[in-house]
């Protein structure tokens, strides 16, 4: 186990940060998405589509993370509102200015649907040692974040 303080080796492994969406799945979301990126994939544009392939629409993949992406502000909320709060918590917690996130790989399982409204929760997976690279000294970790839908079919984990 890395030389961490005891407060953060008691995190890892633990269920942080469950969340549900403020909006449900919303095609709109899905079409603006699709045309900024010029994706004309039949399967997000075609109901007919749709239908034969995947009972429905689904929305592509790689918006999972939208989903639960909070808006900058919202009425009632108070401060800023981040995505990926176990990440910024180490961050913080270990003093560093600055931090990035190398790598990200994507797991899907049930797709997501139009009305689906989508839960997460982050796990802090594991921390290094303090390491030196040619962006400074620092430390690699990783945080999971499981997405489910409101039957709680696991539809994603990103870590």
């Amino acid at each position: 186990m890395p030389d961490l303080p005891g407060d953060i080796v008691a995190l890892i492994d633990q269920v942080q940060y469950e969340e549900t969406a403020d909006f449900p799945v919303e095609r709109g979301y899905v079409w603006t998405s699709c045309a900024s990126v010029e994706n004309g994939n039949p399967l997000f544009w075609d109901d007919a589509v749709a239908e034969e392939l995947t009972a429905g629409p689904i929305t592509p993949p790689t918006l999972l993370s939208l989903w639960m992406r909070p808006h900058h502000w919202m009425p009632g909320r108070e401060g800023e509102q981040l995505a990926l709060r176990a990440h910024f918590d180490m961050k913080d917690r270990l003093g560093l200015p600055e931090a990035i996130i190398s790598e990200n790989t994507i797991v899907f399982h049930e797709p997501v649907r139009p009305g689906d409204v989508i839960s997460t929760c982050q796990r802090l997976r594991s921390i290094s040692d303090e390491k030196s690279t040619k962006l400074g000294t620092g430390r690699v970790w990783v945080v999971d974040v499981e997405y489910r839908n409101q039957r709680g079919e696991l539809v994603g984990v990103e870590f």
